[in-house]
């Protein structure tokens, strides 16, 4: 049996590929895919009221390689730096650290 954090590692990756390749390369998130994925997986880290021109800036942040795609590693690495934010958040506030499982 899966233990969580090794669920979590699978889920990310099936999340990066359950939008990845709708269109163009199958590898690879463009903006379109990018903006579905955050949208519909991180609902509660973007705002509704989030307009093409934050987009943009997001894609430009991860766009590392300046393909105009986010490959898995730039998504990784957008996910690690999501997860640090969680963290400062919860180092703010001790009484709601999750401990178990």
């Amino acid at each position: 049996m899966a233990r969580p954090l090794e669920r979590a590692l699978d889920t990310m990756v099936s999340t990066f590929h359950k939008y990845s390749g709708k269109e163009g390369d199958k590898f690879k998130l463009n903006k379109a895919e990018l903006k579905d994925l955050v949208t519909k997986e991180l609902p509660s880290y973007i705002s509704k009221q989030t307009d093409e021109a934050s987009f943009q800036r997001l894609m430009n942040n991860l766009d590392s390689n300046r393909d105009k795609e986010v490959d898995f590693q730039e998504y990784a690495t957008f996910l690690a730096c999501v997860a640090m934010m969680c963290n400062e958040d919860f180092q703010d506030c001790p009484d709601k650290m999750p401990r178990k499982m």
